[in-house]
């Protein structure tokens, strides 16, 4: 229903930010990642949305960037996951980190949002990295030059988080296949993120 909102940031709290657009005061709920990268109050600002309809309200949630929309909803859709652990896991994790802990199978890292035990954290892991398997499988054939790395190399780590991302396998592989495959692998999302116009 709401893609964006960009207007005016009127208020911010610890976990909302007030988007003003036209006399309308947007309240989004959001995470300290994206709470970190606002502009001052008084300043314009983008969040990019999504509304979640319950039977006794409406809330609007707000992200900073696509990718940690991508995230959120792709945390929502794990089993047993609402926006209250989705919104905890995002602002212990960046996006570049979380889609890393997936790809991964990193759940400990996870475990650090509040509320999120282990046996939640290994769900997010099972079932997103499934998801994330059955991407890199569709889009395999079309793959652009490889990264020169195993299959447990830092760029095919990078690969998998970008698809994690929501960037498609031959789109992540051939931002990836143009850096050094030796740097770490958040050091590779971070520049294949710039190369895809993301950061």
């Amino acid at each position: 229903m709401f893609y964006s909102v960009t207007g005016v940031l009127r208020h911010t709290e610890p976990n909302f930010a007030v988007i003003d657009c036209g006399g309308v005061g947007f309240q989004c709920m959001t995470t300290t990642y994206t709470l970190s990268k606002l502009p001052p109050v008084g300043k314009t600002a983008t969040l990019y949305t999504y509304l979640n309809v319950r039977e006794d309200a409406l809330i609007l949630f707000g992200f900073g960037d696509q990718e940690e929309l991508h995230c959120f909803k792709l945390l929502i859709s794990v089993t047993g996951v609402g926006p209250k652990a989705a919104l905890a896991i995002l602002s212990e994790l960046s996006p570049a980190r979380f889609a890393l802990s997936v790809a991964a199978g990193d759940s400990k890292s996870i475990t650090r949002a509040q509320g999120v035990g282990n046996k939640t954290a290994q769900r997010i892991v099972l079932e997103l990295k499934d998801k994330l398997s059955a991407n890199l499988t569709a889009g395999e054939d079309e793959f652009a030059p490889a990264p020169a790395a195993d299959a447990f190399g830092n760029a095919s780590e990078a690969v998998a988080a970008l698809t994690v991302l929501g960037f498609s396998a031959p789109q992540a592989s051939a931002a990836v296949a143009k850096l050094d495959s030796a740097l770490p692998v958040e050091e590779l999302i971070r520049l294949a993120l710039r190369s895809l116009g993301s950061v």
